[in-house]
């Protein structure tokens, strides 16, 4: 599924409010409850949004992420810009190190015609994408591989990274509050990505806009950690302040 910017919006209405009645998605969006429906509808199918009687609510607490298929399927069109931007300002020759997420993955994919890189990665998904570039040196981490999107976490993970000093880390993330904080859903995932940025001369993030203002869980960093930010859409208020503040480029990808 590869979502309108309606229905984006949408999900991002439900998220912020938890619950919203169809009543209630018509008015905020501007268009009719037939259309609403048709949409909640769609979404419900993909495992976006959980139905109740007249009206929809976020599939997920903060404690726990959606599934990696319905991940990927969510705005798929927006984080394939922000990978094609992102492999733009990659150079040939250099050392990164790439996390788990969808959008990271789709990073993979666009570096496929790179040369000369060397990449370290806790994310099987990521390895079996660069493995098919032969001018790519692809090591993976060792430690637990969390099966439901081949991650592989946990404090050996942190410890193998811990080997390495690389150009650039090319990081993914569940969501950005308005604190300036930087969050995701499992601790052993954050331990792992807080190593990766502490190994990394720069720090980019790539998150499409769905990221912000959406909560979870654990702490991973904050907004002065991070030296780039990669994403699909000019970010909304508090952000643009909270980015200049922090010293963070951002780089809206054109789709």
């Amino acid at each position: 599924m590869n979502s309108n910017p309606r229905q984006i919006k949408l999900l991002n209405v439900v998220r912020l409010r938890g619950a919203a009645t169809v009543e209630e998605l018509a008015d905020t969006l501007g268009v009719t409850l037939q259309t609403v429906r048709r949409d909640v509808q769609r979404l419900a199918d993909a495992g976006l949004l959980a139905r109740f009687h007249g009206g929809v609510q976020v599939p997920s607490s903060t404690v726990e992420n959606i599934a990696h298929q319905q991940r990927e399927s969510l705005n798929a069109a927006g984080k394939a810009a922000i990978a094609r931007a992102v492999a733009g300002q990659v150079p040939n020759g250099c050392s990164l190190v790439i996390n788990i997420g969808t959008t990271t993955e789709a990073i993979a994919r666009a570096l496929l015609h790179h040369t000369g890189l060397r990449v370290i990665t806790n994310n099987l998904n990521v390895a079996a994408i660069l493995s098919g570039n032969p001018q790519c040196e692809v090591i993976v981490a060792g430690g637990v591989v969390r099966t439901r999107d081949r991650g592989i976490i946990g404090e050996a993970t942190a410890d193998f990274i811990r080997q390495f000093k690389v150009d650039i880390a090319l990081i993914g993330i569940s969501g950005i509050e308005a604190d300036g904080s930087l969050r995701d859903f499992d601790y052993r995932e954050v331990k792992v990505a807080q190593t990766i940025i502490q190994q990394s001369r720069e720090v980019w993030l790539a998150a499409d806009h769905s990221k912000f203002n959406r909560p979870a869980m654990v702490e991973l960093a904050t907004l002065p950690q991070i030296d780039r930010l990669f994403t699909d859409r000019a970010p909304p208020e508090p952000f643009p302040t909270l980015l200049a503040d922090a010293g963070v480029r951002c780089d809206i990808a054109a789709e």
